[in-house]
């Protein structure tokens, strides 16, 4: 399995100099990524106590929490790293303009040296959609669309496409990506997504613990893909493991059980537990990959 970390977005701050030292420490003890969370904007919940997302319950983040825009942030880490993988875990594809996901995918893939994986997913923030304009009630469809158009824009110099929302008449991006075409792994709770992912997908990102209810989304998702005629082996499966009240020992643990699952990738998550520092985020991951014993 490869080994990853999640870039710890809310509690980071500011600091290029911060940023970097993280990235850099990651890369240093040998992990195989650096992944990121995405989002554009938060609500303020004080100007509108009513508003809740659309699968009810409380939002997962609000205005105050900050989190860098991954394709910037991605541009900045390519020139200060040189092996780690770059991941987006995931990018909310739908309420972005296809074409120019392309592009700035492109050009991280460029600058990095071919070191992008773009997972990808729908979202679940309306507020999101309305400020960039984009309809939040067909994401879902449209973002297989959406994934059709990248993997043309990444593979020819050349694209004329039309489908269902997109149009493009004998154009193309230039520089074109390293990787032809660029990973897309699917990242949501639905059975759509795993669908979509078992379709169309390189991988499928499972943002969980090692557990029952996973070792049957698993089985679920070879089961469609090979309903899809694929093999199962084509299309990867992420797993993670979150710090939170575990020990770091207890979250090795836990990582290493994603294998015998069909798990091809795990990212440690040390967001939310108590670390107030950068330095206290590259410790903890520090001692994770020495917990590992890799």
């Amino acid at each position: 399995m490869q080994c990853g970390v999640t870039f710890p977005q809310v509690e980071i701050g500011t600091d290029p100099g911060a940023i970097r030292a993280y990235a850099q420490a990651a890369e240093a003890l040998g992990f195989d990524y650096l992944l990121a969370y995405d989002h554009v904007l938060g609500a303020d919940l004080s100007a509108r106590p009513d508003w809740k997302p659309l699968r009810g319950g409380p939002p997962a983040y609000v205005h105050t929490d900050s989190f860098h825009e991954p394709f910037t942030l991605f541009g900045y880490l390519a020139g200060v790293t040189e092996r780690i993988g770059l991941a987006t875990g995931v990018l909310v594809l739908s309420q972005r303009q296809t074409a120019l996901v392309a592009k700035q995918a492109a050009e991280v893939d460029v600058l990095s040296g071919g070191r992008l994986r773009l997972g990808v997913g729908i979202g679940w923030n309306d507020v999101e959609y309305e400020a960039l304009g984009m309809n939040f009630h067909d994401r879902g469809a449209r973002s297989e669309e959406q994934v059709a158009l990248l993997k043309a824009l990444w593979t020819q110099e050349v694209v004329t496409f039309e489908g269902r929302w997109h149009k493009v008449t004998a154009a193309g991006i230039n520089p074109l990506p390293v990787q032809r075409p660029i990973p897309v792994w699917f990242g949501g709770r639905a059975d759509q997504v795993l669908r979509r992912a078992a379709r169309v997908g390189d991988g499928f990102y499972l943002n969980q613990q090692p557990d029952e209810q996973v070792k049957k989304t698993v089985e679920q998702l070879h089961s469609y893909t090979r309903e899809a005629g694929r093999d199962p082996s084509e299309v990867g499966i992420e797993g993670g493991v979150q710090l939170g009240k575990r020990t770091v020992e207890q979250c090795a643990e836990l990582a290493k059980a994603w294998e015998p699952l069909g798990g091809t990738h795990v990212t440690f998550n040390t967001m939310a537990s108590g670390l107030r520092t950068p330095d206290d985020h590259i410790d903890a991951i520090s001692r994770y990959k020495a917990a590992l014993g890799s």
